[in-house]
């Protein structure tokens, strides 16, 4: 009897690279991803700490509390009920490329991502404003909490993953509780039967299996938002870290990948087709740059590419698809990229001035590496 892969017996592509099988990690390979602004279901990268659960939808209940004058649980059947919005938008982890940073120094303990981790769909449900309305938030909340329904280990302790966003966050139109993905019931391995998306935030903040919200003063004191999803400074160190010291990481960083060419592919001398996609998270993307020389001198890329695949119009949320022509003599080359967002920051040069010991937001300029023959 032939036996299953790890990605079919998910439901993913044959093609889907799996990171670890358990839990169950993986995402798309690069050229993949940019087939299509919208990245299907059994492509959409996966992130887990712990096993998936299994979840009765029927008996499903989101429950609603903290400081709010009018707690109340709710079901699927009525959360469809309400007034249903869509959102597309762009989910990273803010892991995604650390082996890029474990090519500097290594970052023992954390999965050693690709370039994979980043994905774009079109989400359905409603919107976390709605159903915060009907709890009537008290003065005192600045923060919403989300609980998840998956179970993981740290440090000899089983918790439920969870993490939070501030309320002023919470209100906005970008931000669903979702239980549809590109236009179908959302997967089991994405969090069905009911997961937040957080339009413009790290993919951490997306908590899948949501089984409860609840507002209160404080950021959450869930390990993933306390401890796990922290930026800290290079000389910081796993036995010399303080927790509290650390960036509590929210807001997506700028970045670009390089996805055709392949790297340390061959292809033919003369000109060359160059395509990726650039993301900035809370802002827009406003230009990507490539060079050959190291970046000496740059080409502007091309934001509206002609066959109609030129990025999501209308969504802010969601990153862009950009293409280039250039023109390479034979011989090895190497091609970066660079974005820049609306408010004309750009990424480093390079991952060695941005590690941090837990390998988190990696945006300097992506590489890749072809020989022309």
């Amino acid at each position: 009897m032939k036996e299953t892969s790890p990605a079919a017996a998910r439901g993913k592509h044959p093609d889907f690279l799996v990171r670890s099988a358990d839990p169950f990690n993986g995402g798309p390979p690069l050229a993949a991803l940019r087939k299509s602004p919208l990245t299907p279901n059994d492509l959409f990268f996966a992130r887990n700490h712990g096993d998936v659960p299994a979840v009765d939808a029927a008996a499903y209940r989101l429950f609603v509390d903290g400081l709010v004058k009018k707690p109340f649980r709710i079901s699927l059947d009525e959360i469809r009920r309400l007034p249903k919005a869509a959102l597309v938008a762009t989910l990273q982890c803010a892991g995604n490329r650390r082996e890029e940073l474990i090519a500097v120094a290594p970052i023992p303990g954390e999965l050693p991502w690709g370039a994979e981790a980043i994905s774009t769909a079109e989400w359905g449900g409603v919107r976390l404003a709605t159903v915060l309305a009907a709890a009537e938030p008290e003065p005192a909340a600045r923060h919403v909490a989300f609980a998840g329904l998956d179970e993981t280990e740290r440090h000899g302790e089983r918790f439920c993953f969870g993490g939070s966003i501030p309320l002023a966050k919470a209100l906005r139109s970008e931000v669903l509780l979702a239980y549809e993905m590109n236009g179908r019931p959302l997967p089991l391995l994405h969090g069905a039967p009911l997961r937040v998306v957080v339009g413009g935030y790290i993919g951490a903040r997306s908590v899948k299996w949501l089984s409860r919200l609840t507002l209160q003063e404080e950021p959450s004191d869930n390990y993933f938002q306390a401890k796990a999803y922290r930026l800290f400074a290079p000389g910081v160190r796993p036995d010399t870290v303080v927790w509290k010291e650390g960036m509590m990481l929210g807001e997506a960083n700028v970045t670009s990948l390089i996805c055709e060419p392949a790297d340390g592919g061959t292809v033919p001398p003369g000109p060359l087709a160059v395509r990726g996609i650039a993301y900035a998270g809370e802002r827009p993307v406003t230009r990507v740059d490539l060079s050959t020389d190291g970046g000496r001198t740059w080409t502007t890329a091309d934001l509206t590419v002609s066959s109609g695949v030129s990025g999501v119009p209308g969504s802010p949320w969601a990153w862009r698809l950009w293409e280039s022509r250039i023109e390479l003599p034979p011989g090895p080359h190497e091609i970066v990229c660079r974005a820049w967002d609306s408010a004309a920051q750009t990424q480093p040069d390079h991952p060695a001035q941005v590690w941090n010991f837990k390998g988190y937001m990696n945006n300097a300029w992506h590489r890749v590496r072809v020989t022309c023959a």
